[in-house]
């Protein structure tokens, strides 16, 4: 089973769930409230979820406990894109903090500020290609630019490569080496790093399992993807019963007669 929020409206989201496997909607409620979740759910028998093995979600703390209590015998799986975009964030904000250090006129400001994505990327998927830089005017490659980016701050090349030695250990599903690696650096790293590891650790049992497991939270956002779209058609719905129906319309699951309701879309 997969969990996740969508926004109903503005300054309102609600809660889905769907089948992993058939991708079939499981349900999909008026509101995210934990109360909301365990109404209804517990209208299955304690037997039909005891049978539920796997729960994938995205970081949403609040829901761990509740899945457990609903569902006794499943791992909670969490999503690998939000684990990663956990990592790229504190890498980012490290970026900026080091940048603001330099003033907004300085070559070094100007270069961390237009090449951030390069910081960013995975350092085994820089392009090679050289093309004329006018900020640096002259034809280097990425790497040469990051060299040179990195070059600035011993605090930014070591968080860099910090950085990218977890992405490596969690890309190739390395449980043991990727939180060995926190463990160890967890008391030297800017406290932006700290507050993420603290996270990690906490989650470590749901992190092995999104590494172990072939499971994600992939199919339900492409479902959620959809949800967008039929909001953006219709310019929003008031009546949440009609954005229920038409997003089981669209997703071809609602096989049977409703009736029809009259409201204001």
């Amino acid at each position: 089973m997969s969990w996740n929020e969508y926004h109903f409206k503005k300054g309102k989201r609600s809660f889905i769930a769907q089948d992993f496997d058939s991708l079939k909607v499981i349900t999909i409620l008026d509101g995210r409230t934990q109360a909301t979740i365990r109404n209804h759910f517990q209208r299955y028998s304690r037997q039909v979820r005891n049978r539920v093995k796997v729960i994938t979600m995205d970081m949403l703390s609040p829901y761990y406990q509740l899945a457990k209590q609903l569902f006794p015998h499943a791992k909670i799986v969490l999503d690998r894109f939000h684990i990663v975009q956990h990592l790229s964030r504190a890498m980012n904000r490290v970026r900026i903090q080091i940048m603001n250090q330099f003033d907004r006129k300085t070559h070094e400001n100007r270069a961390l500020k237009r090449y951030w994505k390069l910081v960013q990327q995975d350092s085994r998927k820089l392009n090679d290609k050289r093309f004329y830089r006018p900020t640096f005017r002259a034809h280097l490659t990425n790497k040469e630019i990051l060299e040179k980016l990195l070059s600035y701050s011993q605090e930014l090349r070591e968080h860099y490569e910090l950085y990218q030695l977890l992405l490596f250990h969690f890309q190739e599903k390395n449980s043991k080496h990727f939180f060995d690696l926190i463990e160890e650096t967890i008391s030297e790293v800017d406290p932006i790093f700290q507050t993420v590891f603290k996270t990690f650790l906490k989650d470590k049992e749901k992190i092995i399992n999104a590494l172990e497991l072939p499971y994600s939270n992939a199919k339900l956002e492409a479902t959620n993807n959809l949800i967008k779209v039929i909001k953006r058609n219709a310019f929003d719905f008031r009546n949440f019963e009609n954005f229920k129906k038409w997003i089981l319309i669209a997703l071809n699951i609602k096989k049977e007669k409703t009736k029809l309701v009259l409201s204001r879309i």
